[in-house]
């Protein structure tokens, strides 16, 4: 956990530095063994491994497509060090809000 912490809080500066809102990262406490599917088997967690969920907000989804590019031709990003996890197993999507409550 601790070296995921470290990780992602120095990610956290450079996404801020290219216009990222608010990140939020959260470490497994509670993830129930389903039948069909759960938050385990859809990245192949291994026995002894922990689920980590996070969650990215942008001004829109232009905002973050230019960050994207700018991003990955920033030299910082081949020195930032491997993460802390199989990165083969992260699921990264876009989302659009259809209701929110509690921020703005």
């Amino acid at each position: 956990m601790d070296a995921y912490r470290r990780w992602a809080e120095n990610g956290a500066k450079f996404f801020k530095e290219y216009g990222c809102l608010e990140i939020v990262e959260c470490w497994e406490d509670f993830i129930p063994h389903r039948e069909q599917t759960d938050f385990r088997k859809a990245v192949a967690a291994r026995e002894g491994e922990r689920v980590v969920l996070t969650w990215q907000i942008w001004t829109d989804k232009a905002s973050f497509q230019n960050a994207e590019e700018r991003m990955h031709d920033d030299p910082r990003m081949d020195t930032a060090g491997d993460p802390p996890f199989d990165a083969r197993r992260l699921i990264l999507g876009c989302f659009q809000p259809l209701a929110t409550m509690g921020r703005n």
